[in-house]
């Protein structure tokens, strides 16, 4: 039985920085007939999250919302209606909620939890049944936590529009949790992975989760020709993971394949890059901006998680729910390896 009242962190305002974000006190919400109540065990946090309250967030959000879309919780109740759920079902949250199968479209791209919806940084949370996915049997709650964000938009780039097949290259960005999660995936996939990191201890800890080649980009300001000559007869790498934007672009368009994909899914170095469209004719690939993935896209990714025994890779340095403020200012000091997890 879930209590009546509970503690929640929100992001009060658009203005106030990392201050905005809140613990306050709210009522657990009552259960529609389409609805499933979760108890919250552990979310995780992606750069959009910091993204969000530091006003450097390029969509629609409202304020207040609860903070974070990733979480793992547990069904405690569910309405009239309900027949995916049962009482005692562990669950995932699905990043847009509305985001069931198919292309994605502007409707279901404005469901996003921790932005247009309230999100998972609070102890008891409705979702419509359709807004959850079942849990994978072999992780914890703070590893299940992390799927929601970074594992699914890793599972769609290299899945979602030209599927990965065994023996090829997939390249992947730095030690993020979406470049981590390519990795592993891709390994299990039967791919061979080359990872660009900064230094040359994050370099062996890519080796040890599968990496088969590192390059060091600080060291190697060509390394996207770098990549493409490591690939089979020097014709390029079959999926790029760019995360980087400005800097890193003409690389990914220097490493790639003819009829490669280059999937574009963030912008940390910025998000004018020198590189135009124009540029995938004269290297004959396709460049694809992707906003995570579907829930039928998710159910297939815990089902390969599952098969494969994968587990996420959570850094060492895991909060508590109250911590949920220190939480934000560790990762927005880079100190963290894979991804963050809070504990509720």
């Amino acid at each position: 039985m879930a209590p009546s009242n509970q503690k929640q962190w929100i992001i009060a305002a658009k203005d106030k920085d990392l201050d905005g974000l809140q613990l306050v006190d709210a009522e657990v919400p009552k259960v529609g007939e389409n609805e499933v109540l979760v108890k919250m065990c552990a979310a995780s946090l992606n750069y959009r999250d910091l993204a969000i309250p530091k006003g450097m967030y390029p969509f629609p959000f409202k304020t207040p919302v609860v903070a974070a879309s990733d979480g793992s919780g547990e069904v405690v109740e569910v309405g009239s209606k309900v027949t995916q759920w049962k009482q005692g079902d562990k669950v995932l949250t699905l990043f847009n909620q509305g985001h069931q199968f198919g292309d994605i479209t502007p409707a279901t791209a404005a469901t996003g939890l921790g932005g247009a919806e309230d999100g998972t940084l609070r102890q008891y949370a409705t979702f419509n049944e359709c807004g959850l996915v079942r849990a994978p049997k072999n992780l914890s709650h703070a590893e299940g936590a992390t799927l929601t964000c970074a594992g699914l938009t890793a599972w769609n780039a290299l899945y979602g529009l030209k599927p990965l097949k065994p023996g090829q290259y997939v390249l992947t960005q730095g030690t993020g949790g979406v470049s981590i999660f390519a990795l592993q995936f891709a390994k299990a996939a039967g791919a061979t992975v080359i990872a660009t990191t900064s230094s040359a201890e994050k370099g062996e800890i890519l080796k040890k989760l599968g990496a088969d080649h590192v390059i060091n980009y600080k060291e190697d300001a060509n390394w996207g020709k770098t990549a493409k000559a490591l690939t089979t007869n020097g014709q390029g790498v079959d999926h790029i993971l760019e995360v980087g934007g400005t800097k890193t672009m003409e690389n990914s368009l220097a490493a790639v394949k003819m009829e490669g994909i280059i999937s574009i899914i963030g912008f940390l170095s910025g998000a004018k890059p020198e590189a135009t469209l124009l540029d995938t004719l004269s290297n004959i690939c396709t460049a694809r901006g992707l906003f995570v993935g579907s829930k039928a896209q998710m159910e297939e990714m815990v089902a390969a998680i599952e098969a494969n025994d994968i587990h996420p890779v959570v850094d060492k340095q895991q909060f508590s729910f109250e911590q949920t403020r220190e939480a934000y200012d560790y990762m927005w000091a880079q100190k963290h390896f894979g991804k963050i997890a809070i504990n509720i």
